[in-house]
């Protein structure tokens, strides 16, 4: 039997066919401006905040500079579940509180609101990374359509404020830079995945909670085993047959136990515990035929 494997599972290549990679650079290409973002205002906030602490408008400052954390890490944990591939929940750690100050130290207290800046601080570095597999694409892909455009010439980078190039004027060097091109956009992608797997560790560990794994519902396949069978239910088929009457012991009875399914009398008492007699009409007739002979013979 021939085994179909997925393109995406292939080594080092295998990156090039699989979603996740294109998910995770969309990923990246919108960390680059949040991550800027977030560490201007969150230092502006403290810093204001921080400058007019000593009276309460710093305080305020302070407090609502933590609220937009805590806003910017939730819009952070969507973000990772739909491009991360993660499945994390809202914090559930903030305690019922009574009146304004109350609610107040609740938010300042909780661990998901400081594990929310953490995050936010760690995402300024994520969006540092970010720019290198875009410079690296930016670089390589050039070179892989060489054959289709040459001559041309390749800008790399700037060393003392003069560019890199790579004049490519005929076909044999357009086939050399093909190659590199190619090692260079492979290179570019697993980068990408790389930072983008440092940054789904940063959210597994600083935002929300994970979902628990009983919770995600899996749709069962031809070979999966069969679903559980309740005890009392199985009980209840044991005892009863296709038509739903109960199934007879093995001397012709309805009892539960064997050989003691009537009274002394051998009379079964009915659904309601009563014993019913029926009467014999051609037993009592024999009866009376034979009183008759005895009364005669007296």
């Amino acid at each position: 039997m021939v085994s179909r494997r997925s393109p995406s599972d292939l080594p080092v290549v295998g990156v090039v066919a699989d979603g996740r990679t294109y998910r995770h650079l969309l990923y990246l290409l919108l960390a680059a401006p949040l991550g800027f973002a977030y560490s201007a205002l969150f230092a502006f906030g403290v810093g204001v905040g921080l400058a007019l602490s000593v009276v309460l408008v710093g305080l305020v400052v302070l407090f609502v500079t933590l609220m937009g954390a805590r806003l910017a890490a939730g819009f952070e944990r969507r973000l990772a579940n739909a491009l991360l591939g993660t499945h994390l929940l809202r914090p559930d750690d903030l305690a019922d509180a009574d009146g304004a100050l109350a609610g107040v130290r609740t938010y300042v207290d909780a661990r998901s609101t400081w594990a929310g800046v953490g995050f936010l601080s760690l995402k300024f570095w994520v969006s540092l990374f970010a720019f290198v597999p875009f410079l690296l694409l930016a670089s390589a892909l050039p070179l892989v359509v060489a054959p289709l455009r040459y001559p041309f010439e390749a800008e790399f980078a700037e060393v003392n404020g003069e560019p890199v190039t790579w004049a490519i004027d005929t076909l044999p060097e357009a086939l050399v830079a093909l190659p590199i091109g190619v090692a260079g956009v492979l290179l570019a992608l697993h980068l990408a995945n790389l930072v983008a797997y440092v940054a789904r560790r940063m959210a597994l560990a600083l935002l929300g909670r994970p979902e628990p794994t009983g919770s995600r519902r899996t749709v069962s396949g031809a070979g999966d085993e069969p679903p559980a069978v309740d005890d009392a239910d199985a009980t209840e088929a044991q005892l009863s047959d296709d038509d739903g009457d109960p199934t007879p012991d093995v001397d012709g009875d309805d009892s539960d136990v064997d050989g003691d399914d009537s009274d002394d009398g051998g009379v079964d008492p009915d659904g309601d515990g009563e014993f019913d007699f029926v009467d014999d009409p051609e037993g009592d007739a024999a009866d009376r035929e034979s009183g008759g002979r005895d009364d005669g013979s007296g």
